[in-house]
């Protein structure tokens, strides 16, 4: 069995790997540009036999690994991926190794996946004498938002496309070491709307000889809630948040317009283009019921993460083989953020996975989340995290989803 021992193998790594993502989380970089953190992963893999790609819309690479075993029958390919970029906030954790950087702070856990994956790398080349077929290890920037997967698949990175694909995700509030995913949707859709209503400003004494928009701008906050509630099943989940509202520039001005800023969250194309089309009929109808006059504007973010069910049925298998039972759970619900490991999978089959860094024997409902400026990882799981990536990569190179 291939994946025998790998759990072993990647903790005598720890050590690479815990440095390697403590030098990242050091100094955190922004969006499809993370030169610093490549430049790290290139130093800490330089002496491996991988062949490595660039492109030219981000700093990302892929590396590649042939395996040295001779090939009977199909040799498969198979890709897994780390996501390498920050979030703009500051960090609050007093950590010995944290940001340097003022208001970055690697929040979402892409220090470890970047870290775990080059583990993984170096894990895979110690084997390849034992495996046939071509290990892609995708190391890529812009996740937050910046669809930094979209551009390398346009830059003709991933060609030829894999046979499958895989990358992890940690999570902070779930149990430590325990690994979960589940088949289908596993994260939305994610789309941006910013809506602008417009009447007609004047002095705040005198609103009857005015258009005032802020009345209406308020109007449709509350006819967006219920839209959601009466226009879609109730068993449908989909998410329409008004986060920012922007009106007026003093105390006595009736400004001549509002804007109202947001997010969409969708499991399915249909339910996708239903709400836009929804938000901008009823922020138009509100308007008018107010006589104002609103425009709608959509800009498209991620796709539905879908995870092949093949996929997420090797990945538990790994995950059984490094942990037994007990180091797996499904998820009977998709999580409503978002991810950009969705556009690799809108054309190869594979799935995401979720790895839970809660620090162990602590209680992880009590466990900042990701996005929070006190996220905590207990280290000691990453080499899980490795062992689970090279895992998948074996297993698909050996059994394919047969």
């Amino acid at each position: 069995m291939l994946t025998e021992n790998l759990l072993e193998s990647a903790r005598e790594l720890s050590g690479d790997i815990v440095s390697l993502r403590r030098a990242i989380h050091a100094e955190p970089e922004l969006g499809l540009h993370t030169p610093k953190t490549m430049a790290k992963v290139r130093a800490a893999l330089t002496d491996l036999p991988l062949t490595w790609r660039e492109g030219t819309s981000t700093t990302g690479q892929v590396a590649t690994l042939e395996g040295g075993k001779p090939g009977q029958g199909q040799r498969r390919r198979v890709l897994l991926r780390g996501d390498m970029d920050a979030l703009p906030m500051d960090e609050k954790t007093n950590l010995e190794f944290a940001s340097t950087i003022e208001g970055r702070m690697h929040a979402c856990g892409h220090d470890t996946h970047t870290a775990m994956l080059a583990g993984a790398a170096r894990l895979l080349c110690s084997k390849r004498d034992e495996f046939a077929g071509t290990i892609d290890f995708m190391f890529q920037p812009g996740e937050e938002g910046y669809h930094g997967a979209r551009f390398m698949l346009e830059d003709g990175l991933i060609d030829p496309l894999p046979d499958a694909a895989f990358a992890l995700h940690i999570m902070p509030n779930a149990p430590f070491g325990v690994l979960a995913g589940r088949s289908g949707p596993l994260m939305a859709a994610a789309d941006q709307f910013t809506i602008k209503v417009t009447g007609q400003g004047g002095h705040a004494s005198m609103p009857h000889d005015c258009v005032d928009p802020i009345p209406g701008a308020a109007a449709i906050v509350s006819a967006i809630q219920a839209m959601v509630t009466r226009r879609f099943n109730a068993a449908s989940a989909v998410v329409v948040t008004v986060t920012q509202i922007h009106a007026g520039t003093t105390f006595n001005v009736v400004p001549d317009s509002a804007t109202l800023n947001g997010t969409i969250r969708t499991l399915s194309k249909e339910h996708r283009l239903k709400a836009r089309e929804l938000i901008a009929e009823t922020a138009n109808h509100v308007a008018a019921a107010h006589g104002l006059t609103a425009t709608c504007e959509v800009v498209e973010g991620f796709p539905v993460t879908i995870c092949d069910a093949r996929a997420v049925e090797l990945g538990q298998a790994v995950a059984a083989e490094l942990g037994g039972a007990e180091g797996w759970r499904d998820l009977a619900d998709p999580i409503m953020g978002a991810e950009d490991f969705s556009y690799l999978l809108e054309k190869v089959p594979g799935a995401m996975f979720f790895l839970g860094v809660a620090n162990d024997g602590e209680d992880w409902r009590s466990c900042c989340a990701i996005h929070s400026p006190r996220m905590h990882v207990d280290e000691n799981a990453l080499p899980k995290g490795t062992a689970m990536l090279a895992g998948c990569a074996l297993k698909f190179l050996g059994e394919g989803f047969d």
